[in-house]
């Protein structure tokens, strides 16, 4: 007897959201939006759209002047600033500014995601060297963060979004300092993730990233979602039973 496989479940969504910058600048208006686990959701607009505020939100780096957020369970409305931690262990961030130490090795700014989470340091030691390799940054693990270039502190910034297997990753414009070959890197390490159950926002005006994925893509303009390409729920990746082990393994 044929079966109709499960509906994914929203991990993130929001409702009527919008958000207003002093005094009346209107960054989002009234944006509602659901994402389903195991998706990978593009974003795309020009500068200034609203994509880098919608990331912002959903990590609860900022707050909506109004609307409701949730995320991986968690409504960020009432989410007590004690509790936050909780949400960071859920979500991995990667923004155009990076947010390295700079005075730090590029081993110690991808540490620092695991260490905050009593991660011990044979693991930590083993996932930074295995991301450093699959992002051709092999040779930096000892190099000051301060000392690499762009692309290089870029892909530093997202292995540590990434070196934790959080349930959701969002990455702002996490090509926009690469050539062609180093990009193909860092998105086959997204689609890894999303193999084994990532669910992933990407905001980036690069369409070539999008385009004939069949992935669900949604185009900002002036804070408002202008367009949205649907895709098929049989593009959502649903976790393998090796990494659910490992997962288990791991808590």
């Amino acid at each position: 007897m044929h079966q109709t496989p499960p509906t994914p479940s929203t991990i993130v969504d929001l409702v009527k959201v919008s958000k207003t910058y002093h005094p009346d600048t209107q960054a989002l208006v009234d944006i509602s939006l659901n994402v389903c686990q195991g998706e990978i959701l593009f974003l795309t607009g020009v500068s200034g759209a609203g994509k880098t505020t919608l990331l912002r939100l959903i990590s609860h780096i900022e707050r909506p002047t109004k609307g409701m957020i949730e995320v991986a369970g968690i409504d960020l409305g009432k989410l007590p600033r004690n509790k936050i931690h909780l949400l960071r262990r859920k979500v991995g961030t990667a923004y155009q500014d990076f947010k390295l130490l700079s005075d730090r090795t590029v081993a110690d700014n991808i540490a620092i995601a695991m260490e905050v989470i009593y991660r011990p340091s044979s693991h930590i030691e083993q996932r930074t060297r295995t991301l450093l390799d699959q992002l051709d940054l092999a040779t930096k693990y000892n190099t000051r963060a301060g000392d690499l270039s762009r692309g290089e502190q870029q892909r530093v910034a997202i292995a540590r979004a990434v070196a934790n297997n959080p349930e959701i990753v969002l990455a702002d414009e996490p090509t926009g300092n690469l050539d062609a070959e180093t990009t193909a890197r860092v998105m086959e390490l997204f689609y890894q993730l999303n193999r084994q159950g990532t669910t992933l926002l990407i905001a980036t005006h690069d369409r070539s990233l999008f385009a004939d994925t069949g992935h669900r893509v949604i185009e900002l303009r002036s804070g408002k979602i202008k367009s949205t390409v649907n895709r098929s729920l049989k593009n959502i990746s649903e976790p393998t039973e090796e990494v659910h082990t490992v997962q288990e393994s791991e808590q």
